[in-house]
C-alpha cells in the first residue's frame, strides 16, 4: 500500500503530467518550435531563477500555488499559452482581466511580474512572460492582444454542469478524462464564497449536510474556503474522495460524481491517483 507520501508524490506528478498535456494542446499553433532547451544557450539560468522567484512567493502565502495554477489554465484556455491573460487595459483596447471568469478572481499577477523582472536582469528581452507562466515546454511568444469575447464563451463557470464542461473542454481537443484531471488541481486552493453559497444553502441531496454546514459558519466570518477541508494544502487524491462523499464545494465539482458519465473516471482517481499520468 502506498504511504500518504507516495501518493501526495504521484498525484502531483499526475497533475503536472496533465497540466503539460494540456499546455502543449493548447500552444499547438507554435507546438514545432517549443523545447525544454529553448533557453539553454540564450539564457542558461533562466529556470533556476524562475524557479527560485516563484517558490519564494508561495513560501510566503502558500495559496499562491493554487492561484498560479488556475492563472496558467484561465491564461492558456483562451488564446492558447500566450500570456494573453497579463494584459491590462492599459498595454491593450481589451482586457481579459475584468470579464466575469476572472474579475477579482484570477490573482498571482505580481508574481509572475517580479519573476520576469528577476529573468530580465540576467538575461534582458530573451524569456517571454508565456513562458515565465507555463514553465513546461518553452519557446511560446507573448501576445499583444486580449480576448475579453473569448475569456467569457470558453472558460469553464463554477455552476457548469458535466456535460457542459465535457463540450468545453472537447471544443478544446480535451477529452473527458483530461477534464476531470485537470480537475483534480482544485485538491488546493480556495474559493470565495459567492462561487458555492446557493449549493451550500440548497439543502439538496448532492450535499453531505455536514460538510454544507461547516462552509455555511465558515463563510459568515471569512469570505474564502478550502476548495479540500481535509488537506486543503497538499497534492494529493482527496478532491476525488470527497466527491464520492458528496462534498465537491463547487457545482462544476460535485457534477463531476453525479450519476453522469465521468463518475467511473472520479471513482479511479479516489482508488488510484496513477492512473490520471
Amino acid at each position: 500500500m502506498n504511504s500518504p507520501t507516495n501518493v501526495s508524490r504521484t498525484f502531483y506528478l499526475a497533475i503536472a503530467s496533465a497540466l503539460l498535456l494540456f499546455s502543449l494542446l493548447m500552444s499547438m499553433p507554435t507546438n514545432a518550435q517549443l523545447s525544454s532547451t529553448f533557453y539553454d544557450n540564450t539564457c542558461p539560468n533562466a529556470l533556476n531563477t524562475i524557479r527560485t522567484s516563484i517558490r519564494q512567493a508561495v513560501s510566503r502565502e502558500r495559496r499562491m500555488a493554487a492561484s498560479l495554477i488556475r492563472l496558467h489554465f484561465h491564461d492558456c484556455f483562451v488564446q492558447g499559452c500566450d500570456a494573453s491573460i497579463l494584459l491590462s487595459e492599459a498595454a491593450t483596447s481589451t482586457s481579459e482581466w475584468t470579464e466575469a471568469p476572472n474579475a477579482d478572481s484570477t490573482r498571482g499577477y505580481e508574481v509572475i511580474d517580479a519573476a520576469k523582472a528577476k529573468v530580465e536582469k540576467i538575461c534582458p528581452e530573451v524569456v517571454s512572460c508565456a513562458d515565465i507562466l507555463a514553465v513546461v515546454k518553452l519557446g511560446r511568444k507573448d501576445s499583444t492582444t486580449a480576448s475579453r469575447d473569448l475569456a467569457n464563451s470558453d472558460l469553464p463557470f463554477f455552476r457548469s454542469n458535466v456535460n457542459q464542461l465535457i463540450a468545453n473542454f472537447a471544443r478544446k481537443g480535451l477529452s473527458a478524462r483530461d477534464m476531470v484531471a485537470l480537475s483534480g488541481a482544485h485538491t488546493i486552493g480556495q474559493a470565495q464564497c459567492f462561487t458555492f453559497s446557493d449549493r451550500i444553502n440548497s439543502n439538496g441531496s448532492d450535499i453531505d449536510a455536514s460538510f454544507a454546514s461547516t462552509h455555511t459558519r465558515g463563510c459568515r466570518n471569512a469570505n474564502l474556503a478550502p476548495l479540500d477541508l481535509v488537506t486543503p494544502n497538499s497534492f494529493d487524491n482527496n478532491y476525488f474522495k470527497n466527491l464520492i462523499q458528496k462534498k465537491g464545494l463547487l457545482e462544476s465539482d460535485q457534477t463531476l460524481f453525479s450519476g453522469g458519465p465521468t463518475d467511473n473516471i472520479v471513482s479511479q482517481y479516489s482508488r488510484n491517483p496513477s492512473t490520471l499520468i
